[in-house]
């Protein structure tokens, strides 16, 4: 129901809030990473450049549960900035 593009810089960043808790909520994110590898969580703790899960570019991402969308953080491990290209799915 929302597609989105996301740039993941050198802090940690979420997705587009307004596009998670609309009514009724988001409950399933699709994330194609593109143009640079990033590290993600999706507990609520912030990723550092070093810790969290790799996803490098064309890796898709499938967060299906709400408080996994809400939690999700985001960023790059180099110099350059990642795109994420996100459907939100109700």
């Amino acid at each position: 129901f929302a597609y989105d593009e996301v740039t993941v810089a050198d802090s940690s960043t979420r997705l587009t809030i307004a596009n998670v808790i609309v009514t009724p909520p988001c409950k399933k994110v699709l994330i194609t990473v593109e143009d640079a590898q990033i590290r993600w969580r999706d507990d609520g703790t912030a990723p550092t450049s070093t810790v969290g899960r790799i996803a490098n570019p064309t890796d898709t991402l499938v967060l299906n549960h709400l408080s996994r969308i809400w939690n999700f953080r985001a960023i790059r491990t180099g110099a350059t900035s990642a795109t994420l290209n996100v459907s939100y799915l109700r």
